[in-house]
């Protein structure tokens, strides 16, 4: 029997890479704050064959802040304003642990890469994580993916982070546009 075709995906860090990262949490639908070329770049990214899964540590649900409707709601607005301006997520994955938890799904641990790699049927060897933090980095690492971390968010200040932990070949984009533009030129899946 013939193993089935595996996908590509590029995961996208939400709070930070598409929306500006609050230090307060985003709460609200009425607090998000797309980032310059977000939606643009969404846009070029939905005429790829990668499969794009929005990967977000929601820890506000843990922490009792919001609910995971809350969460569910914002975010199920985010992909609707996305899809508008024609781009896609196929998927958006939540940890909503509190840091205090220790589960598998919190970034930097990979467990929600290897959840959607499951269920969509992915390749994470030939898949992306575009992400503003270290976590990002690690966990798409510990997930076989290419990370490239993007300076929008808290990207600035994680940048010599990444040096310091040994990550010095990570390549280190302005924005969410300028990492599509370099999937799509570098590497075809």
């Amino acid at each position: 029997m013939k193993k089935a075709y595996m996908l590509p995906a590029i995961f996208i860090d939400r709070d930070g890479v598409i929306n500006q990262n609050r230090a307060d949490y985003v709460r609200s639908w009425d607090q998000i704050e797309i980032l310059p070329n977000a939606l643009s770049a969404l846009a070029l990214l939905a005429a790829s064959p990668y499969r794009l899964i929005m990967v977000t540590n929601q820890s506000p649900i843990g922490r009792g802040i919001l609910t995971r409707e809350q969460v569910r709601s914002i975010n199920h607005q985010l992909v609707a304003l996305i899809e508008s301006h024609r781009g896609r997520i196929d998927a958006v994955y939540v940890c909503p642990h509190h840091p205090d938890d220790h589960c598998d799904c919190r970034k930097p641990k990979p467990g929600l890469l290897h959840q959607a790699a499951r269920d969509h049927n992915l390749d994470l060897d030939r898949s992306y994580f575009i992400g503003d933090a270290l976590s990002d980095v690690q966990a798409a690492l510990a997930a076989n993916c290419q990370p490239i971390l993007v300076l929008t968010g808290r990207g600035q200040g994680q940048q010599r982070l990444l040096k310091q932990n040994g990550y010095a070949n990570v390549p280190i984009l302005p924005d969410l546009s300028a990492a599509a533009v370099y999937i799509l030129n570098h590497h075809r899946p």
